[in-house]
């Protein structure tokens, strides 16, 4: 395949993102997915992703959306256990694209359950398989897998094709990913409020109740909690993550639009937690 110049590009983001009528789409899309691996910001945030995006929500893929999305699965795979390499940006934007897609079926009801069903399983293998969490690598722009994973879990929790059973693997997915996070690399680039937004987002599909929630909650708490540990080692590092979503959750919950019909019960388990995890901070006299 022959890869256009950047110049080419330059040209197709100058007028909009209009798909250029001098080249089969085929190739577009191939050259496009190559791209979301470039370790160039401008190529791979600044062009691939957004023509992408773009083309997606203009329904330019609406017939092809299977093949693209497969092609997107196969990227999560691209170097699957590297850490600190660059194929981190291949995965993380074929996360990214993927969320895309399935948020194009969202809104137009384009694909069958099963092939929503295989992606959606083959996200959350990758999700918590991905060793490379890096944010953001400095001369090469971001990488930011979990936050684009979390993005993805967040379009595929809203599929119609998902219900009780499957938000709730979801949300389980979520906190599996938050309490076997690497003490040593911790999520600091706004991955945690990406991973409560998705939980938000799938909370209010309104299928689950406070019988699947509180104790999805309270696990996520007793990892949070740095305390009682002991001290052969420092406990607040294995604990940030946990810690920082349900800090997150809280604040969606009170604040974001649009609330789950089970805030109120959701919000005190949420405060229990943190209450509980954050004791010695709250004991009468502190402070």
């Amino acid at each position: 395949m022959e890869v256009m110049s950047t110049a080419y590009w330059n040209r197709v983001q100058a007028a909009g993102f209009e798909v250029p009528a001098d080249r089969p789409l085929d190739d577009l899309t191939a050259e496009l997915t190559t791209m979301l691996g470039s370790t160039r910001p401008e190529v791979r945030d600044g062009t691939a992703y957004p023509a992408l995006a773009t083309w997606i929500g203009r329904g330019v893929y609406d017939d092809l959306l299977p093949g693209l999305g497969d092609g997107m699965v196969a990227g999560l795979s691209a170097g699957l256990g590297e850490r600190g390499t660059d194929s981190v940006f291949r995965r993380s934007f074929s996360a990214l694209i993927l969320g895309e897609c399935l948020e194009r079926d969202n809104d137009q009801h384009l694909l069958p359950g099963a092939k929503v069903l295989d992606w959606g399983d083959r996200i959350a293998v990758w999700f918590l398989t991905e060793r490379d969490t890096r944010g953001f690598v400095p001369g090469k722009g971001w990488a930011h897998a979990i936050a684009h994973g979390a993005d993805s879990i967040a379009a595929l929790g809203e599929s119609h094709h998902l219900s009780a059973a499957e938000h709730a693997v979801l949300l389980d997915v979520l906190a599996e990913r938050l309490l076997e996070q690497p003490a040593d690399e911790p999520l600091a680039s706004g991955e945690v409020d990406r991973m409560a937004q998705a939980a938000i987002r799938i909370l209010r599909r309104d299928t689950l109740g406070t019988d699947v929630l509180e104790p999805w909650v309270h696990r996520i708490g007793s990892g949070a909690n740095a305390f009682g540990k002991g001290a052969t080692s420092d406990p607040f590092p294995p604990t940030a993550a946990p810690q920082a979503f349900l800090r997150a959750l809280f604040v969606h919950l009170s604040l974001a639009p649009e609330p789950p019909a089970v805030r109120p019960d959701l919000l005190l388990v949420v405060i229990d937690a943190l209450r509980m995890s954050n004791a010695p901070y709250l004991a009468v006299g502190t402070g």
